[in-house]
């Protein structure tokens, strides 16, 4: 493969208001709150009023959407890397 065929991460110009995150994990009563607790330590304009909730078919995982005021990669890598560590955390987009 040459340089060209690799496909390439969309190029994110930093600051960037309003960027996505999708988090999927387990669904349990505490889920919300360790999203919340997380995310504003990395951006704490996030509060639950932002954050979109959707619940699997079968109520076993939980969905949830928040947008936030994206800095740097660094601060992306460490919200990532957050949220994994907290053991209910299955996926982030």
């Amino acid at each position: 493969m040459t340089e060209e065929t690799v496909q390439q991460p969309p190029k994110i110009e930093f600051p960037c208001a309003n960027y996505p995150i999708k988090i999927i994990g387990d669904s349990c009563d505490t889920f919300i709150d360790i999203i919340i607790e997380v995310l504003q330590r990395h951006a704490p304009e996030v509060d639950a009023e932002s954050i979109t909730r959707r619940d699997s078919s079968n109520g076993r995982f939980l969905s949830v959407q928040v947008h936030i005021h994206a800095q740097s990669i660094e601060q992306l890598e460490s919200i990532n890397r957050e949220l994994r560590e907290t053991g209910v955390v299955r996926m982030v987009l």
